[in-house]
């Protein structure tokens, strides 16, 4: 059995290990597009404000070790371009040096993640905005804020993500508002959850503004 997983972070590298432990024969391929694989995506914000103080922490495991501990086959920088799926193949292309090739497989698992939704404002090109879903993005931002004398940031988008990088910008002594397009954050919850939520980043100083017209306006 030959298994090609496409996503090496969190749900791509539990898959791969989980496979592992149930089949001790099956060749399993990992691809990455990313440098880092297995990383605590959560914990981003959190080395931000220092609560997490070392950028090492966030690194669950390195390719290598993965590798070695679960005789997985880790292609990093590696993206997947086009599947046929009448037969069964894969073709990938290594981000390094350009390289295409073609991957038969059994079974086929995607675990790509997500990017984060720019919208299409004004200003947001500009190099102060950044989006947050790896570690190469965070370390612009941590470059950032070392290189700047950052007062006050404004966080576009009020799901989870948003409201950890919100907290983790206050906590680091920045000035910040928080902007949804909704007219409440966490869009899951009820609005009576939410408007606990509203009023606890009142408390903390946190600004909130909601509705479409407020993330044009922050944007301009």
């Amino acid at each position: 059995m030959k298994i090609i997983i496409i996503g090496g972070v969190a749900g791509g590298a539990t898959a791969a290990a989980r496979i592992r432990r149930n089949d001790e024969q099956a060749e399993i391929i990992m691809v990455e597009r990313g440098y880092y694989i297995s990383f605590a995506n959560c914990g981003l914000p959190y080395h931000i404000s220092g609560i997490i103080a070392e950028r090492e922490q966030l690194l669950v495991t390195s390719e290598a070790t993965f590798r070695d501990r679960y005789q997985v086959d880790v292609r990093s920088h590696t993206e997947a371009i086009a599947i046929d799926r009448k037969a069964k193949t894969i073709r990938l292309r290594n981000l390094t040096t350009g390289d295409e090739s073609d991957e038969a497989y059994d079974k086929l698992l995607l675990s790509p993640g997500a990017e984060p939704l720019r919208p299409k404002l004004p200003g947001i090109d500009s190099a102060r905005v950044f989006g947050l879903r790896n570690i190469p993005d965070l370390d612009r931002i941590m470059t950032h804020l070392k290189q700047h004398s950052a007062r006050r940031a404004v966080v576009i988008g009020g799901g989870f993500i948003g409201i950890e990088v919100a907290e983790n910008l206050h906590e680091k002594g920045i000035s910040t508002t928080l902007v949804e397009g909704a007219d409440q954050i966490l869009a899951p919850l009820d609005y009576e959850m939410a408007a606990i939520v509203h009023s606890h980043m009142h408390d903390k100083n946190i600004e909130l503004y909601l509705s479409p017209k407020s993330c044009k306006h922050y944007t301009q």
